[in-house]
């Protein structure tokens, strides 16, 4: 026989190796294959991964502010509150642009829209009159008056002024006047840019007297973070700039913009229509992404580029800064909702992208992320993966985690080396994840190759040198199987009140740290006396006694854990209250409600052959679920059934009621506890006790004024119990106007859980 067996083992241990010497090489393959499928679409959450790391270095080397003649002109609240609210009357704004101009100003480029008639118009002013003959006269003289949208046009047309608009999802028939031409050379560009089906232009008038006319919008990430600013944008088959990339053009006063894309002479794209990968705009030639976006990077707040547009009015503070500047005019007022989420800034004024993007241009620094640099990651990728495949099988698993982990820091370090010096992005986290999980992959393989191979041994020759081990399985099979006895249990269950209220104060991670400070120390409070965890149902604990293991004082357990998770939780809202002064925040206290019952239960496996749970089931479970639910309606921090009560006698408690639970037929007397054997035996309790007792029978004899008089004594009892009497002062009187049925014994029905 043992021969058998040890033939039994080999044949075994052959079939096993063999299974995982292919698992080596095939379950890490396929993810090399998966990651190399995925990192070769567009989207998803790889890109995202992508994009906060190329954030993360920003944050951590930001481009450093150089003074060129790039300005801001901010309509800032000092502004607005100095000149008028926004927008200024037409008249107002040519002034704006003639102080600008005659500052020196290159270029002054409106990161606004003018969309409609000017209100302040007399023209639109005497329209709102009413039909009279003094009127009539009046408005004959108005059309002599000059229209304020042509004087802001002449102002404009003497200007080197710059005008935007705004593309939009929804459709219309306008379409923005292109001052500007385009010529590009490999695939046309119209194919690469997404189709806006609509647009908010300015006054066709504003946009024939302006040198160039773009488009003030951006397309941010899916997570709302602006990283690229287009140069390019489409309106049907209208090609159109940006306003950043029409300020620089009308600054050098150049008639068009040359684009390259793919297939283009000198841009290599190993046969693939990439995209867009150049804009050329004078001097300046732009690398962009395939759709002619170009990566910002980003400066740190920087006042020297800023100039208040009030201080345009201002000889003394406007000085010579607009002097030969590229001047955007934009606004950081919060009222203004122009504000815009960056790697740097989640709340930065728009015009600040448009500002940094003309100063990359002015210095030659870009971010850039070449069209090659997905085929590079993936190159890396595949060499590296390919390399942990041939060693693993081979070599041991140190060797190996040498290798996987030089090529982690390679690919950060080559990564930050090239943002660092040559402002290149490229992606260190997805080979490297890609590479990790190779390695665990297989890593993983060998342990369950040698945990398999130590069970297989075990079973083959286990049956034979342990009889009685397989004599003990045969002989009680049910443990393996489902089940349950009858057994007398305490049942608690634990909820918080008011929650829905609470977790309004926290984001998903904070309520997450909050429900785990408050359910880690309760749930430790019950274990330590012999409870158990039956499961966790939100912010609900139930547990129980006297299963699986006995426990004679199982009901003393329960009540002692339900006072000491009381007190446990004035300390933990001592802290909370502590850190939410701390964080600004407002405190709202945690309070909870406790139901205890003792009855015979059926405690067991419970559920399918799939899937069960140890966990406990009965009429007495379910009243002790409503037994909590009552805690709120009778002020009582912790409610206990008749059975909880016959068996830990020398806890101090009170009977609250005689009611008949939601769902149940059998009235139930139920008792509120209040303190231990020690609190049982002061005066002050024995007097509310005795009181309290007289209370109720004098109540449920139905003579109300003893029974009030007994609630006013008993309210000055050192304890809370202030919605207990308010309860029963609000049902003496409702009885008083309409009297209880002649058989009434002083049972109250609930008509809640």
């Amino acid at each position: 026989m043992l021969s058998f067996y040890s033939a039994a083992a080999k044949w075994l241990t052959r079939r096993t190796n063999a299974i995982y010497r292919w698992a080596h090489v095939i379950v890490p393959l396929a993810l090399l294959i998966g990651a190399v499928a995925i990192r070769s679409r567009q989207g998803g959450l790889d890109d995202e991964i992508k994009n906060r790391v190329f954030d993360r270095f920003q944050k951590i080397r930001p481009r450093q502010y150089e003074q060129v003649p790039v300005r801001i002109v901010d309509l800032d609240d000092e502004s607005l509150a100095k000149l008028g609210q926004w927008p200024w009357p037409r008249t107002l704004l040519a002034r704006f642009v003639e102080r600008m101009s005659a500052q020196g100003a290159s270029v002054i480029a409106f990161d606004a829209v003018f969309a409609e008639p000017d209100r302040t118009s007399p023209s639109q002013v005497a329209s709102l009159w009413p039909d009279t003959p003094q009127t009539r006269e009046l408005k004959g003289r108005v059309k002599e008056l000059p229209d304020h949208d042509l004087l802001f046009a002449s102002a404009i047309a003497k200007a080197n002024v710059v005008t935007g608009f705004a593309l939009i999802g929804e459709k219309n028939a306008v379409v923005p006047l292109a001052n500007a031409r385009f010529a590009y050379a490999g695939d046309g560009p119209l194919s690469y840019l997404p189709d806006f089906p609509g647009a908010v232009a300015d006054l066709p008038v504003l946009e024939k007297a302006a040198a160039g006319n773009g488009s003030i919008g951006f397309i941010p990430e899916p997570d709302g973070i602006v990283r690229r600013a287009p140069l390019l944008f489409r309106r049907g088959q209208t090609l159109l700039p940006s306003l950043a990339a029409e300020a620089l053009r009308a600054a050098q006063g150049v008639p068009q913009y040359a684009i390259k894309a793919s297939g283009a002479s000198g841009e290599t794209s190993f046969g693939a229509h990439t995209g867009i990968t150049k804009v050329k705009i004078g001097q300046f030639v732009l690398p962009t992404d395939e759709t002619g976006r170009v990566w910002v990077y980003y400066t740190k707040e920087a006042p020297e580029r800023t100039v208040p547009a009030w201080c345009v009015f201002d000889k003394k503070c406007a000085g010579d800064k607009l002097k030969g500047a590229i001047v955007f005019v934009g606004t950081s007022a919060a009222g203004l909702k122009d504000l815009r989420a960056t790697p740097l800034n989640p709340g930065a004024p728009g015009v600040e992208v448009h500002a940094n993007l003309a100063e990359q241009a002015l210095l030659g620094v870009y971010l850039h992320r070449p069209d090659w640099a997905d085929g590079a990651e993936i190159l890396y990728m595949v060499v590296l993966g390919l390399l942990l495949l041939f060693l693993l099988p081979r070599v041991n698993a140190g060797l190996c985690a040498v290798v996987a982990a030089g090529g982690i820091f390679g690919a950060f370090g080559f990564s930050w080396h090239m943002f660092t010096v040559r402002h290149y992005l490229f992606d260190p986290v997805f080979p490297s994840v890609t590479v990790l999980l190779i390695y665990m992959s297989s890593s993983l393989i060998s342990h369950l190759r040698s945990e398999a191979e130590r069970k297989q041994v075990r079973s083959a020759f286990g049956q034979y040198l342990h009889p009685k081990l397989v004599a003990e399985l045969a002989k009680h099979p049910e443990k393996l199987q489902l089940g349950g006895v009858i057994r007398e249990m305490t049942v608690l269950f634990c909820d918080i009140r008011g929650f829905t209220t609470i977790s309004e104060q926290y984001d998903a991670h904070g309520l997450t740290q909050v429900i785990n400070r408050f359910l880690t120390p309760m749930s430790g409070i019950i274990m330590e006396r012999m409870g158990t965890i039956d499961k966790y149902i939100g912010d609900c604990i139930m547990a129980f006694w006297n299963a699986p293991e006995e426990d004679k004082e199982h009901a003393v357990n329960a009540c002692r854990s339900a006072l000491e998770m009381h007190r446990r939780l004035d300390i933990l809202n001592a802290d909370w209250e502590n850190e939410d002064k701390a964080q600004n925040r407002k405190f709202i206290p945690i309070h909870i409600g406790v139901g205890l019952n003792t009855g015979p239960c059926l405690v067991g496996n419970m559920g399918s052959d799939q899937k069960f749970n140890y966990s406990v089931l009965g009429d007495d479970v379910n009243l002790a679920s409503r037994l909590e639910g009552q805690s709120k309606t009778y002020g009582a921090q912790t409610v206990i059934g008749p059975g909880t009560r016959e068996l830990a006698p020398e806890f101090a408690a009170i009977e609250l009621d005689c009611i008949r639970v939601k769902g149940k037929t059998r009235p139930v007397n139920i008792f509120g506890l209040m303190g231990d054997a020690e609190i049982a035996a002061s005066p002050e309790f024995k007097e509310l006790a005795a009181r309290h007792a007289e209370m109720l029978k004098v109540y449920r004899a139905k003579d109300w004024d003893a029974a009030e008089k007994l609630i006013e004594q008993c309210r000055k009892a050192p304890y809370n119990l202030k919605v207990l009497y308010d309860l029963y002062g609000a049902r003496i009187k409702a009885y008083r106007d309409h009297a209880p049925a002649a058989d009434w014994d002083g049972t109250f029905t609930a008509t809640t859980k």
